[in-house]
């Protein structure tokens, strides 16, 4: 493994396991694409790679982790996580397309699967039935670990007095503008770690005068400084670029700290749901 892999921390799920704080994000990363990028991302360091079947790539990249090894990376080496499509969450279905996304990725067993979203609205809002068949792709030994994403306080309350089986993870929209504070600490008190997805909401964090104000006083990228501000926090996070010098750039997060004005300073750029970008999770009812 490389210094740089050495160089992410680790996060404990409560498995035992250990996840990469940092992983490297596949969305809208097309398929003929991915050749060029995964290799790429693994001579930078990246070992933990997140996918899911609404993304459409998983068959490249399971095709692309299969030449790791000549790359002198195990599998034992790789974080591999993938999601539960939203047309598949009847039981059955939550079977079967995990198999599916096994056969693409070319993998006897994935880290972590998560729900995708909680589609309160869809499948008579029994995603607790959604989560059941989760629980026996786990005990299975063909999932490491399970998880939900996009589920709030309410949908975590559901699933959890259904059954008493925690989620190991929940991959939650978070970033300087929804820093969905409340929602982190109900997590962290349960033992599950928090993922942040569009961990730069879209690029429009990166622009605010706060954030433009940090770089250059510290001399650093506003990417990096809003990264590093997530990693602070105790968050696993996936920034996603296809550009060589961004994937270099995103993982140069663990030689510098953020001192406390610049803490605080984007702490204070919180708006709550108006900062959210994409559905409020009770609303989410699309399937694709």
């Amino acid at each position: 493994m490389t210094a740089a892999d050495n160089a992410i921390p680790r996060l404990a799920l409560s498995t035992g396991a250990l996840i990469p704080q940092l992983g490297f994000g596949t969305y809208k990363v097309t398929e003929d694409l991915i050749p060029q990028v995964i290799p790429a991302a693994i001579s930078l360091g990246y070992r933990h790679f997140d996918t899911a079947q609404m993304y459409q790539n998983e068959a490249a990249l399971g095709h692309a982790l299969t030449q790791t090894q000549e790359q002198g990376v195990a599998r034992e080496d790789l974080f591999i996580t993938t999601k539960l499509n939203n047309q598949n969450h009847a039981p059955a279905d939550v079977h079967r397309s995990f198999k599916q996304s096994l056969a693409d990725l070319q993998l006897d067993y994935v880290d972590l699967f998560l729900v995708h979203w909680p589609l309160p609205k869809l499948y008579d809002g029994k995603y607790d039935e959604t989560w059941k068949a989760m629980i026996e792709i786990y005990q299975s030994g063909q999932a490491k670990a399970i998880g939900v994403s996009n589920f709030e306080r309410n949908h975590l309350d559901k699933i959890i007095d259904a059954t008493g089986f925690v989620p190991h993870a929940n991959q939650i929209q978070i970033h300087p503008y929804l820093a969905s504070n409340e929602l982190r600490e109900y997590c962290k008190s349960l033992g599950i770690v928090v993922e942040a997805w569009s961990p730069i909401s879209r690029g429009k964090v990166l622009s605010d005068p706060a954030v433009t104000a940090a770089a250059n006083r510290l001399g650093r990228t506003a990417a990096q400084i809003v990264l590093r501000w997530a990693i602070e926090r105790g968050d696993v996070i996936f920034p996603k670029s296809v550009n060589p010098e961004r994937m270099k750039e995103n993982m140069g997060l663990f030689d510098f700290t953020l001192d406390s004005e610049t803490r605080k300073a984007l702490d204070s750029l919180d708006q709550g749901e108006a900062g959210r970008h994409g559905p409020h999770p009770d609303e989410a009812d699309f399937l694709r």
